[in-house]
């Protein structure tokens, strides 16, 4: 049985050109260590914090592709959420395929266009720390399509919805797992007081209460702010002990600061690249409240 109850995000990567240059940025960071895996697709370097998987490191295949933080998302059958995510109007990308004997992967792009995974655990159940300082804590998908990016996400995953404060900041650093219960999923995208699509929705897992406690991740609208040439993606976010810190050693690592640090009710938040390029988050949780 896998490790990650049905959508929850279980494992994230960045893929990079330089390998080197990314063990060196995050190891100084987040505290990482890291250890190459060679399996019959190639090496991969698996991103440990006190001994404990966190991340991956993979090698571009092709220096055309993104430089990019990926997050995939828990199943228990990788075909069958193939087949939901085409019928619910998404693509497949890469099929799902068994990584040696660690997982079966896939990579797909919802309605809007961004690309995310779907891992079926193998011998790797993916994240073996999550919510603390130097890891994962948390993950949302930034559209320009929300009514038909929801309705993809509540068929695919069976996602309960509720609004969010209007931030963009983590409101639970770390997932709990689903009880059983009745499913919130059939619930409607919950719409603002003139009828549209709220800006932030929070994902809960099927059965669990629609609130930011359940949260796994979240659905924010890309507005005017945005750049029109910026495509619809997944922000990926770690938890730091010191979100103004974070900043200062990025600037000093080579990376670049997109989103200046802000105080929300789930913590102060940033938004950055590494000295490669690749977007990420950092939240401080503990100035939560």
């Amino acid at each position: 049985m896998a490790a990650f109850a049905e959508g929850v995000p279980c494992w994230a990567d960045v893929l990079l050109s330089d390998l080197a240059a990314g063990r060196r940025f995050y190891g100084e960071l987040f505290g990482w260590t890291f250890q190459e895996i060679a399996t019959d697709y190639g090496t991969f370097t698996r991103a440990l914090l006190g001994g404990k998987d966190v991340a991956g490191l993979v090698p571009k295949p092709d220096g055309r592709m993104p430089t990019v933080w990926n997050v995939y998302f828990a199943a228990q059958d990788a075909a069958t959420t193939a087949v939901r995510i085409r019928e619910a109007g998404g693509r497949v990308i890469t099929p799902p395929v068994w990584i040696d004997e660690f997982c079966v992967m896939a990579t797909a792009a919802d309605p809007g266009g961004a690309v995310f995974g779907i891992w079926q655990a193998g011998s790797h159940t993916g994240f073996a720390r999550r919510g603390t300082p130097g890891s994962y804590g948390w993950t949302e998908v930034h559209t320009r399509q929300p009514r038909a990016v929801d309705a993809f996400y509540r068929a695919v995953f069976g996602y309960g919805m509720t609004p969010s404060a209007p931030s963009s900041a983590a409101p639970s650093a770390e997932p709990s797992a689903p009880s059983s219960g009745a499913s919130s999923a059939s619930a409607p995208t919950p719409p603002s007081a003139e009828g549209a699509p709220v800006d932030v929705v929070l994902w809960t897992p099927r059965g669990e209460p629609p609130d930011p406690r359940h949260a796994i991740g979240g659905r924010v609208v890309m507005g005017k702010e945005y750049p029109a040439v910026l495509p619809a993606h997944f922000l990926t976010y770690f938890v730091v002990a010191d979100c103004d810190q974070t900043l200062r050693t990025v600037h000093r690592l080579g990376g670049r600061v997109l989103k200046t640090a802000e105080d929300t009710p789930y913590g102060r938040f940033a938004v950055l690249a590494d000295n490669q390029g690749a977007a990420f988050a950092v939240i401080d949780t503990s100035t939560a409240g």
